[in-house]
């Protein structure tokens, strides 16, 4: 698992902001701020392709469940669950961003810790 986690500057201000408006857990608010402490902070194009961002398709495994998933994060305004759109601020999102294929992370979410795996990582281009 990577120790670091890569985040433009607009995705990083957002989920500072996410976790000061109290949006996630207390367990979850000390790993993020966490994170945020010791992370990369880069401009959009040096982002690495194989790190989750927003406008990427995450494909994830859910060790816990023993099922694959695969999610399209997009801005909080581009959400639509039928398309299978999860707007960057979900709680997957929240637990993936920044992190790269191969990481494995143990994750407290709402309904329980979950450990999940990161094993594709593609741009998404709006239609």
């Amino acid at each position: 698992m990577s120790d670091q986690v890569i985040l433009t500057t607009g995705i990083y201000d957002m989920i500072k902001d996410h976790v000061r408006r109290k949006k996630v857990t207390q367990q979850e608010e000390a790993l993020l701020l966490e994170e945020l402490r010791g992370a990369k902070q880069v401009r959009r194009r040096e982002l690495p392709n194989d790190v989750v961002t927003v406008n990427r398709r995450v494909k994830i495994m859910d060790h816990t469940a023993n099922k694959e998933e695969e999610y399209i994060f997009v801005s909080t305004d581009k959400k639509n669950n039928k398309k299978r759109k999860s707007s960057i601020l979900s709680d997957i999102a929240v637990a993936t961003v920044g992190r790269k294929v191969g990481d494995i992370i143990t994750w407290p979410f709402r309904n329980g810790e979950k450990k999940i795996e990161i094993l594709q990582v593609e741009a998404f281009h709006q239609a």
